[in-house]
């Protein structure tokens, strides 16, 4: 049994960038289509005011690797971990601080369905909320797409401007702050969701025909960001985890309900590329819904890894050793 690998967040930056990220979800989500790799369904617990306490896994055998990510979400951040073990014996391969990996993970898989879901030419792109997963998500869909036009809304006037002036020297593109969700959508061909709404904000008579959205921000029961009437329009619905979708999408469960026949509308991911799948010519909408799903984040997990194995980074620990426990009660 080898030592496990401590990698850190400033070590898992240097790996891998934003390219590198849609490059291996691309492989990961391509894996799970093979049924090469399979979830462990996404589990939350509550408490408090919207403190939520997560965890997500899955397993990919061809690699001898399974895991699981887990983090609380708290006003004051969260500290996320991403634990894999080897699938074969069961022992520890390593800790990766997962924070920037999460971040890569869930503006990756908005590029990747951007990619695939999206028209080719589509080059004005909206996006709703200004918060810590914003620059990374515009950044992944200006890696597949050519961006001429940035348009941010968020509720505070301040942080839209702000986010907007930060664009150009983080991304090299201009972006406008837009006082309204009505104006920044208008006739945009590529939306991006990233808010914590509990209301709707993105109605369906505001989306121009022909656009693609990616709503990523809403993954628990309590959010909401586009009403649910919106998924009508969409000639295709996509999504990393359709279970996951169906357990913790306040949207998609008040659309489709109960209907079986309906929900078979909803797409994973994967199959779209496994079946090289592009978007519906004529098209009237597509839409990407993001849960955060495990196959994800052990696709950037491995990958960063191999790299760091392959670099020397990352800090060796000896692995758990079993010691017996005590059985008797300490007499004092």
């Amino acid at each position: 049994m080898s030592d496990l690998l401590w990698i850190t967040e400033a070590e898992v930056a240097s790996l891998i960038d934003i390219g590198d990220a849609i490059a291996a979800l691309e492989r990961g989500l391509t894996e799970e289509a093979q049924g090469a790799a399979a979830n462990m369904v996404k589990t939350h617990a509550t408490w408090g005011s919207g403190k939520t306490l997560h965890a997500i896994g899955a397993t990919f055998p061809g690699e001898g690797i399974a895991g699981t990510k887990t983090w609380a979400h708290v006003d004051g951040g969260a500290a996320p971990l991403l634990i894999l073990f080897d699938s074969r014996d069961g022992s520890l391969e390593a800790v990766i601080e997962a924070f920037a990996l999460g971040q890569l993970r869930t503006a990756g898989i908005s590029g990747l369905a951007t990619r695939w879901m999206s028209a080719d030419n589509a080059s004005d792109m909206a996006l709703l909320g200004a918060g810590k997963q914003a620059m990374a998500q515009l950044a992944a869909v200006a890696a597949v797409r050519s961006l001429e036009r940035v348009r941010v809304f968020s509720r505070s006037r301040e942080r839209a401007l702000k986010f907007a002036q930060g664009v150009e020297a983080e991304l090299g593109l201009h972006a406008s702050a837009f006082d309204s969700v009505q104006a920044a959508v208008d006739g945009a061909s590529l939306i991006t969701l990233a808010t914590r709404a509990t209301e709707p904000i993105l109605r369906a008579s505001m989306v121009a025909r022909g656009a693609h959205i990616n709503a990523i921000g809403a993954a628990v029961p309590e959010q909401i960001e586009f009403e649910p009437r919106m998924l009508a329009r969409c000639a295709r619905v996509a999504a990393d985890s359709v279970p996951q979708v169906r357990k913790l999408s306040r949207e998609f469960v008040e659309y489709y309900r109960d209907d079986e026949r309906a929900w078979a509308a909803v797409t994973p991911l994967s199959a779209l590329i496994a079946g090289r799948m592009t978007r519906p010519a004529g098209a009237d909408l597509t839409l990407f819904k993001a849960m955060g799903m495990g196959i994800s984040d052990l696709a950037l997990g491995i990958e960063v890894l191999k790299r760091a194995q392959a670099s020397g980074l990352g800090r060796r620990i000896p692995n758990p050793v079993r010691t017996k426990p005590r059985l008797r009660v300490s007499k004092s």
